[in-house]
């Protein structure tokens, strides 16, 4: 537990003071001479004298309380998303024919993808972003799971693997009003061929970066088999997640060093990056896995499904307490009136 407010904490030294007082106005009522008319009444009042304490005890209790609220006390909790988007960015480079994840590569990722969307919560909107040489939306985010199956479905293969502008692909859907421009980034302005209006809507806005991770709203997982070849620096790209606060899980297909043989029987080397993978993870405050099977990536994608459907925050307590003090005074002033007939 964290206090927004510590130096509030110091009037609970006055604290103590509470059982004297208590204690001093006891000696002081016990002075008052007290007539007993029967022994029977002796032996009731004997018999009820604990219950004069309860009240008093509930009401300091509720002091307790309150003082520690007003140093605004905080923890941390583990909450579902109230709402959410999910980005697949999903590598479709030539590479992903390649059978070492059996059947092969893409179609062990389709099928971990839908299977993943599947499990999703209805209510979590998902998107998928494609790359190879390029990086294209395949399908904007939504919560109309079919048409993220057809997407998916709908896959085609292409020449080179763009690994930065996936990333920045998937921060353009996210933050639109942000004005980032893969065009530009890519060619410069020099090759934006947009009319003035359009580029007066894209106009970047400024932002104050935030810490990595920060950003509960929205996470991208990025699925890859190899090394950046074209396109955006993948880092530069991770860096602009990370003053976002987007956590990027990057999850790591196929063999790692990379020496695999394609149906065909030609000799490729496929070397995993894995060092810049678990670079971009590590930046952004998301985590790398690597899935050497297709039961492999099963299973990373089943435990992303369970972890992205939970966020853990900083809740503030004190309007807890303050309800936890006040419950407190109304039974200590319940009980003072049906045991006493007044509020002692």
């Amino acid at each position: 537990m964290n206090f927004l407010w510590p130096q509030n904490l110091w009037l609970m030294l006055a604290l103590p003071l509470l059982p004297a007082l208590y204690l001093w106005l006891l000696r002081r009522r016990g002075k008052t001479a007290l007539r007993l008319s029967s022994v029977s009444i002796a032996r009731q009042a004997m018999g009820r004298s604990w219950r004069r304490h309860i009240p008093p005890a509930l009401f300091g209790l509720a002091l307790v309380v309150l003082l520690l609220s007003l140093a605004r006390p905080t923890a941390r909790v583990t909450l579902p998303w109230s709402r959410s988007t999910i980005l697949l960015a999903i590598d479709v480079s030539l590479s992903m024919r390649v059978q070492d994840v059996k059947p092969t590569r893409m179609v062990a990722a389709q099928e971990a993808a839908r299977t993943f969307l599947h499990e999703l919560p209805s209510n979590m909107q998902a998107g998928i972003v494609t790359f190879a040489g390029s990086a294209q939306v395949a399908q904007q985010a939504t919560i109309d799971r079919p048409s993220l199956i057809r997407a998916i479905d709908t896959i085609q293969m292409q020449i080179g693997t763009a690994v930065g502008s996936a990333i920045v692909v998937c921060l353009a859907e996210l933050f639109p009003d942000h004005g980032i421009d893969l065009g530009e980034m890519t060619f410069g302005a020099r090759r934006n061929t947009r009319t003035g209006n359009e580029r007066e809507k894209t106009r970047a806005t400024s932002f104050t970066p935030v810490a990595p991770g920060s950003y509960d709203a929205a996470a991208i997982i990025l699925l890859s088999d190899g090394r950046r070849t074209t396109g955006v620096d993948t880092l530069e790209a991770a860096k602009m997640a990370a003053e976002r606060g987007i956590r990027i899980y990057v999850v790591g297909l196929g063999t790692v060093d990379g020496h695999v043989a394609a149906g065909e029987g030609l000799a490729i080397y496929l070397q995993l990056d894995e060092p810049t993978l678990r670079e971009v993870a590590r930046m952004t405050g998301g985590e790398y896995f690597h899935a050497g099977t297709a039961e492999d990536l099963r299973s990373v994608y089943q435990n992303l499904g369970s972890r992205l459907q939970l966020r853990t925050s900083a809740i503030e307590l004190t309007g807890l307490l303050a309800l936890a003090a006040a419950l407190l005074i109304v039974a200590g002033s319940s009980l003072s009136l049906l045991w006493f007939g007044r509020v002692t």
